[in-house]
């Protein structure tokens, strides 16, 4: 059904939510699954002065997604679970879907935060990318109890 299940990650609560329930429907499966952090560089543009540290900034950024995605394939190995992982720089709701389309994705699995009853107005990650995949998109949302 899902031979490739793509499970964006940035190590948050909401986050490790959708990968452990992503990482449970690949061992049912047999999927392998596929891990991604986006690198989302705030402030464009941003200042000269802050320009000369984006270099800086984003090799932090990339040493934190390695971690992160270590952490997540440690969960795969865990389970059994074939996993293959990358790090891309831009907006996340765009990389998720256009690496789900670039790469085969059958399913994308997130996580999504409690936001509350108004919260939903503003729209996040996960509802952006609910609403342009080509792909199913499965969400794991935290309830209230969780924050």
């Amino acid at each position: 059904m899902y031979e490739h299940i793509l499970i964006p990650f940035d190590g948050s609560d909401e986050a490790q939510k959708g990968a452990r329930h992503g990482i449970e429907l690949a061992a049912e499966l047999g999927s392998t699954a596929h891990g991604l952090y986006i690198i989302d560089l705030p402030g464009v543009p941003r200042a000269m002065s802050l320009r000369d540290d984006e270099e800086d900034l984003r090799e932090e950024y990339r040493t934190y997604g390695e971690e992160v995605l270590s952490e997540l394939g440690d969960i795969a190995a865990d389970h059994d679970v074939e996993y293959e992982w990358t790090i891309r720089s831009g907006t996340p709701s765009e990389e998720i879907v256009d690496y789900a389309d670039e790469e085969g994705m059958d399913v994308i699995v997130l996580g999504s935060a409690y936001r509350g009853k108004l919260g939903n107005l503003l729209g996040g990650t996960t509802d952006k990318v609910v609403r342009s995949a080509t792909v199913p998109v499965i969400t794991e949302r935290m309830a209230m109890d969780e924050v």
